[in-house]
């Protein structure tokens, strides 16, 4: 990677990360920042030609493994056996449909540890991952262009 690459991937994942805080900030109802998030946008930006960084695989793994986590939260409880059976099968579903982003590994754990209500599925997961990934997508347009 060159040097350009490198500074172009911190200003993408900054202005990723600027714009879910911006609309957070506006939109004082919804949680758009998460720590998962701050992982997947080094994959993102920073090796986009991963199978791990592919768009697919950062919206689908971080939506799955948040209902898993969800649903754990929600129907049993929470305990440190049950945080990692649900961090284990995040993994295997991850793996099993090709949907394996590591930074979504960590969204059981958080989700059985906050409780958030089903909504988190929507805001901070489906919407922060759109929003890196069209980051990307345009961040990537304009690099190809200077």
């Amino acid at each position: 990677m060159k040097f350009k690459d490198k500074i172009t991937a911190g200003i993408g994942a900054g202005t990723a990360i600027a714009l879910l805080g911006l609309l957070e900030k506006i939109e004082m109802q919804l949680m758009l920042l998460i720590a998962p998030f701050g992982a997947s946008v080094v994959l993102i930006f920073g090796v986009p030609s991963s199978p791990l960084a592919n768009p697919k695989n950062v919206i689908l793994g971080h939506l799955l493994t948040a209902s898993i986590g969800l649903l754990f939260v929600n129907y049993s409880e929470v305990n440190t056996l049950t945080i990692a059976l649900a961090t284990g099968l995040a993994v295997s579903l991850m793996l099993l449909t090709n949907t394996t982003h590591p930074p979504a590994g960590a969204n059981p754990i958080l989700i059985m540890i906050t409780a958030p209500s089903w909504q988190f599925l929507i805001f901070p997961i489906f919407t922060g991952t759109v929003i890196m990934v069209l980051t990307a997508k345009v961040i990537e347009r304009c690099r190809q262009r200077v």
